[in-house]
């Protein structure tokens, strides 16, 4: 009988415990999750049978705090139940997974069969009537699990970055795909509302559309007249040839030439002797003899650069041609005077220009012309040569007309108040050349020249820190600088006198000094009365 009570007592004491079981109803809070709203029967089957097992009255408040966990997202609550003893939870927990899984089997299935997506054959962009594929295209492989996951992005565009964070901008689709697929596992699919089935559409549209390339269009055909708003690159300009560059330089050409008062022909015929010259020059058909003389450039070149000073500038007069002789050689004598040694070219230009043999003075002059850079070369390529015996008298053999200035620099550089007054002829020794060679004495009067840059002072000092024989100081030098140097445009006329012969005297009359002093003051004299004959004939000195 004893034992009853203890029995019944016991029995009392466990109705009580089994009482408080229900306490672990406390599990609703597992409403906090986001997907225990759509939880299936299944799952709270499971989880009753969870609070009611036999074994809960040594832990009968254990159950409560697990209870709160959801048990379709518990992947983390198995190691923590371990931990605490509770073996009997293991085997239901595994039963709410396979349920859930099922559940999720079972609605993937019917979102499968559901969606127009999947058995709506891909759509294809059709190409151009007038654009061929050049290269073939291959659509982009689609799986079923792409499709979802590109389905459940379109549709969700607001789901969550895996973080639990909203994104600030809209991730990328592999991104979004990965989430749908994880928010699918772990709350099952929702029903797709007509924006996101429209969405969706148009996402499967994009990742099934077939890219072709079509054929690029023809370039339409540039227009005649230039666009003015297109850049230098896009227009192309003709660009003429040396024909049509030619033509259009002597069109120019011919133009001026008429405002001129000039004759196209003679200006053609200018332009065709510049451009044999130019051809001449570069192919070296020209030759120089041994004293420097290019008659190819002389020709081409010098004479015809003084031509205009000799005929426009200085308005040369020239007077008694007939006394030089056609051929052989021939001395030529003349005053010298002018400040600048600007005489013995126009003497030369004048027996080249005037003659009708269009003979070649060639001069003799001083060590300084040749040392002077660019005047000693035009000197040279000119005809001028050294005056020395051994010059001359080659000069001579050959048959050359030769001319010489025996004043020197003591007549360039005389003051202009001893204007036309000759100065000494040295030593006769181009008398001695003369009576040697057996050639006759030309005399030369030059009036015109005295006039172009009179001397009215001479700056010694400043002549021999130059290393020149005089430093001119003229109305217009040094006071208007360079310009100063520019002579004024007197009137000239040159007379060549009656030929004094030599040959009559003999080889041997060239060593006596009587002779050859009588011979140098009979020419001297003669030029200085030629001089007061000429200036007296003149009537102004610029006209």
């Amino acid at each position: 009988m004893a034992t009853k009570p203890t029995a019944a007592k016991a029995a009392a004491k466990k109705a009580p415990a089994t009482k408080k079981a229900p306490a672990t109803k406390k599990a609703p809070a597992t409403k906090k999750a986001p997907a225990t709203k759509k939880a299936s029967a299944a799952k709270r089957a499971a989880a009753e049978k969870a609070t009611t097992t036999p074994k809960a009255p040594a832990s009968s408040k254990k159950p409560s705090a697990t209870s709160k966990k959801p048990s379709a997202t518990s992947k983390k609550a198995t190691p923590a139940t371990e931990k605490k003893g509770t073996t009997t939870k293991t085997p239901v927990r595994r039963t709410s997974s396979v349920a859930a899984g099922a559940a999720r089997a079972s609605g993937e299935r019917a979102r499968r069969r559901s969606t127009p997506l999947l058995s709506a054959p891909p759509v294809e962009t059709a190409a151009p009537a007038t654009a061929t594929p050049t290269s073939s295209t291959v659509p982009e492989p689609t799986t079923p699990a792409k499709s979802a996951a590109a389905a459940q992005a379109a549709a969700n565009p607001s789901a969550t970055s895996p973080t639990g964070r909203r994104s600030a901008h809209r991730p990328h689709p592999t991104v979004r795909a990965k989430a749908s697929a994880k928010a699918t596992k772990q709350a099952g699919i929702r029903p797709q509302s007509p924006r996101a089935k429209r969405a969706a559409d148009e996402a499967a549209r994009r990742h099934l559309r077939v890219a072709t390339v079509p054929e690029p269009k023809p370039k339409p055909a540039r227009p005649a007249s230039p666009d003015p708003t297109a850049t230098q690159t896009d227009m192309s300009l003709p660009v003429p040839g040396i024909e049509e560059l030619l033509s259009a330089s002597i069109a120019a050409m011919r133009m001026a030439a008429q405002g001129a008062g000039i004759s196209p022909e003679e200006i053609e015929r200018r332009i065709a002797a510049t451009l044999a010259f130019v051809r001449r020059r570069l192919e070296g058909d020209y030759s120089v003899d041994e004293f420097g003389y290019d008659e190819h450039f002389a020709e081409h070149v010098i004479f015809p650069m003084l031509r205009p000073i000799y005929r426009n500038w200085f308005r040369v007069e020239v007077r008694g041609l007939e006394n030089i002789p056609d051929e052989g050689g021939a001395l030529i004598v003349s005053n010298h005077s002018g400040t600048i040694a600007i005489d013995s070219l126009m003497v030369a230009q004048a027996i080249h220009d005037e003659h009708p043999k269009h003979r070649v003075m060639r001069a003799l002059g001083a060590d300084l012309v040749f040392q002077t850079p660019v005047i000693g070369s035009f000197a040279r390529r000119g005809g001028s040569t050294l005056a020395t015996g051994d010059d001359v008298d080659r000069l001579f053999a050959k048959g050359e007309l030769v001319g010489v200035f025996p004043e020197g620099f003591k007549g360039v550089g005389k003051p202009f108040k001893e204007r036309y007054k000759l100065q000494r002829f040295g030593r006769g020794g181009f008398v001695s050349a003369a009576l040697k060679a057996g050639v006759p004495i030309i005399p030369t009067s030059v009036v015109g020249a005295e006039e172009i840059a009179p001397i009215i002072g001479n700056m010694k000092t400043v002549a021999r820190l130059l290393g020149v024989p005089y430093a001119p100081i003229t109305p217009t030098f040094p006071l208007l600088g360079p310009l100063g140097l520019i002579p004024l445009p007197s009137k000239w006329i040159i007379e060549f006198g009656a030929p004094i012969e030599t040959a009559s005297h003999g080889t041997g009359a060239a060593d006596d000094p009587m002779l050859v002093f009588d011979l140098t003051d009979q020419v001297r004299e003669t030029i200085q009365q030629t001089l007061y004959s000429l200036l007296m004939q003149r009537r102004s000195v610029f006209f």
